[in-house]
């Protein structure tokens, strides 16, 4: 394996990676921000827990992984990271509890947070523990990055962060992008089939997919459920499989690769989200490319926006309506095919290509914002010029629009984009920072640092 580089442009510090066995949507969005910001030549390293499914340091599609300390020590494994490194920028991943970067970093720190975690902490951690966790999530992180640019994937998160007193103008919605599907040998199964996909913890609440299973058994006895993940959660679903009765009805299929779980979702009548909190929900958007509608609750915050209310799919306030939902779907094939098509074009309207490029746009703003002349030099000669270089490989547009470059086609070879589907899910007016011809040529030049441009 090559030599690692001490030199580092731009540090991820994230509790977990995608190959972590707890690995979700948020890693692989992490994965998908770090990696094309390496393509475009930048030195990036992202740092985690340790597992025994990979080894302590690789580098995974030019981003160098070090892999350190476990569940909770990975947080003081990282901050001596950072003092030891320096790395020009850090991106903080905030999964409720923050990494505390600002106290030992001198360069700027961007501050990742894919949804707030109020009614998690006591589901994980119990009531005292949960208090605990809550007091650092909504009181401390906010005062500790009041510097900070933040980063959201929806306005719902976005939200959430300045009712815990992040300023609005600090945040950037940069949405998940999605990759494409690959081609799949499966076809809708001919009995209805519903389909669950994350991790298999308390907060993803599959528990409830399999009481609308149970419910909905009498009217339709051929009815079945696949549940795809895994989780240390899995024994006591299991157990609740048992106690509702419906051994023969659910499926555990565990892990599945990319190809299995399309083949999965591709056989299915309706996808069910049922989490405590989503930060926007990918599996949304996986399930939409078999044109699949979700059924999910409106509570979760993300699925506002990755779920289209009555368009996409059907959004709840609790396990009746929910019941009511699936059975509405199921039982009605013409509203199924229109939402499943209308998620499919909602779906197609993401890229990472686009993402990547938004996000680089935020870290450039970051770099550009510094007010130390020796730091603009650094890190304005060789971080934010190859993040430029991010913005216009991986976004093709101005950086006005949010990176987002033009809508995308249609299923149907329509444009829906901003003007259709998406909307609503495009960068919130008064939380886009423009960067301008000015500072971008400033920092190109290392020219006397100048403020950039506040937000509209």
């Amino acid at each position: 394996m090559p030599k690692r580089s001490t030199a580092i442009d731009v540090l991820f510090v994230n509790w977990r990676d995608a190959s972590h066995p707890e690995g979700g949507g948020s890693e692989r969005y992490v994965h998908h921000m770090a990696e094309g910001l390496a393509a475009a030549g930048l030195r990036v390293t992202l740092l985690c827990a340790a597992h025994d499914r990979a080894p302590a340091d690789e580098v995974v599609n030019g981003v160098s992984v070090v892999r350190r300390g476990g569940r909770l020590s990975v947080y003081p494994r990282a901050l001596a990271f950072v003092r030891e490194h320096r790395p020009r920028l850090v991106v903080d991943v905030q999964n409720g509890l923050p990494f505390l970067s600002p106290l030992v970093s001198t360069a700027p720190v961007l501050n990742l947070v894919h949804h707030v975690h109020r009614e998690q902490w006591p589901i994980v951690f119990g009531r005292l523990g949960g208090a605990v966790g809550w007091w650092l999530e909504s009181r401390l992180a906010p005062r500790l990055y009041r510097r900070s640019p933040y980063v959201t994937v929806s306005g719902a998160t976005a939200d959430e962060l300045a009712g815990l007193g992040v300023d609005p103008g600090r945040i950037t919605i940069v949405p998940n992008g999605i990759e494409p599907a690959p081609a799949v040998t499966a076809t809708r199964s001919s009995s209805p089939r519903l389909v669950v996909l994350g991790r298999l913890v308390p907060h993803k609440r599959v528990e409830h997919a399999l009481e609308v299973v149970a419910r909905l058994r009498h009217r339709w006895p051929d009815i079945r459920l696949s549940v795809v993940g895994e989780g240390w959660w899995a024994d006591d679903l299991r157990a609740t499989v048992e106690r509702l009765g419906v051994e023969d009805l659910v499926e555990f299929h565990g892990f599945l690769d990319e190809q299995a779980k399309h083949e999965e979702l591709a056989r299915a009548w309706v996808h069910l989200c049922p989490s405590v909190k989503e930060g926007w929900g990918l599996v949304v958007s996986e399930a939409g490319h078999h044109e699949v509608p979700t059924v999910g609750y409106r509570a979760a915050g993300g699925l506002k926006e990755s779920v289209l209310d009555g368009r996409t799919g059907l959004l709840v306030e609790d396990l009746d309506e929910f019941t009511a939902a699936v059975e509405r779907l199921l039982a009605d094939e013409a509203t199924r095919r229109e939402m499943g098509r209308a998620a499919a074009r909602h779906a197609a309207s993401f890229s990472w290509p686009a993402s990547v490029s938004a996000f680089a746009t935020v870290l450039r703003a970051a770099a550009e914002g510094s007010v130390a002349g020796a730091v603009v030099q650094d890190v304005g000669l060789h971080v934010a010029g190859l993040l430029d270089r991010v913005v216009r490989v991986h976004g093709g547009r101005d950086t006005q629009d949010g990176g987002r470059g033009e809508p995308a086609a249609t299923t149907d070879g329509q444009q829906e984009g901003d003007q259709g589907l998406h909307r609503g899910t495009r960068f919130h007016e008064g939380r886009r920072r423009p960067v301008t011809v000015e500072v971008a040529a400033m920092i190109h030049n290392s020219a006397t640092p100048q403020t950039p441009s506040p937000r509209a």
